[in-house]
């Protein structure tokens, strides 16, 4: 049984919770990156009680030939799109050349789907010098969020934070060489799933997506910058 002071309301809930642990970075010129479709609600909150311009991480999982959940690495959206892989598991998959480059385009295809759907075809915003925040509604393994984490690393943020409601110890430890500081609410142990930490844990849509970003560019005065 989940103890009910590990428990948020929804991902709005968490996101004011989150919101509270950062304000320090509040009128910095920080940028939010969410990771869609359901760290878009949690960010929402964030970038508003920041001030913050919000924007999303568009990935894509690379996933292994006939099982596509084994992420042999990601495709990370930006004005040079990124592809992370996880050596280890290629070297023991042995994907071949010819798969990698198929599955990398296919992702592409997609970021470029959401692009267009989220984003109206903006650019993505620019990182390097300012701090960027990158929010979840939380997390289990991390393999998407360390890739993204490595793509945006590229770009020579000023100070990279990952920032998520609730995660396990473990992931946390591993992803804390990817980013210069790590700001998690929770976590618990021990950890089964994200979802069991929400009360409503609906899965978000690309409407509630997009109606968001279009909320937060219409009321952030950074979101002017891109």
């Amino acid at each position: 049984m989940i103890d009910a002071d590990t428990v948020f309301n929804d991902r709005q809930d968490a996101g004011r919770r989150l919101a509270s642990a950062l304000m320090k970075f509040k009128d910095k010129d920080a940028v939010v990156l969410a990771l869609p479709r359901g760290g878009v609600p949690v960010a929402f909150e964030v970038a508003q009680a920041l001030h913050a311009k919000l924007d999303v991480a568009l990935v894509r999982k690379i996933g292994a030939p006939g099982h596509e959940e084994l992420g042999l690495g990601a495709v990370v959206d930006g004005a040079h799109p990124q592809v992370v892989l996880n050596e280890d598991i290629v070297r023991e998959i042995q994907p071949g050349a010819a798969y990698l480059e198929a599955e990398t385009a296919r992702q592409l295809a997609e970021i470029e789907r959401r692009r267009r759907l989220y984003r109206d075809d903006d650019p993505p915003p620019e990182i390097a010098g300012r701090t960027t925040i990158v929010v979840d509604d939380g997390i289990a393994t991390g393999g998407t969020v360390k890739a993204v984490l490595r793509a945006l690393a590229r770009a020579k943020p000023g100070r990279l934070v990952l920032a998520v409601p609730v995660a396990p110890r473990e992931s946390l430890d591993e992803l804390s060489a990817e980013a210069d500081e790590i700001i998690c609410l929770m976590s618990p142990d021990p950890f089964f799933a994200v979802g069991m930490h929400y009360r409503d844990f609906r899965q978000t849509s690309d409407q509630e997506v997009t109606e968001l970003l279009h909320r937060s560019k219409a009321s952030s005065p950074n979101q002017a910058r891109a």
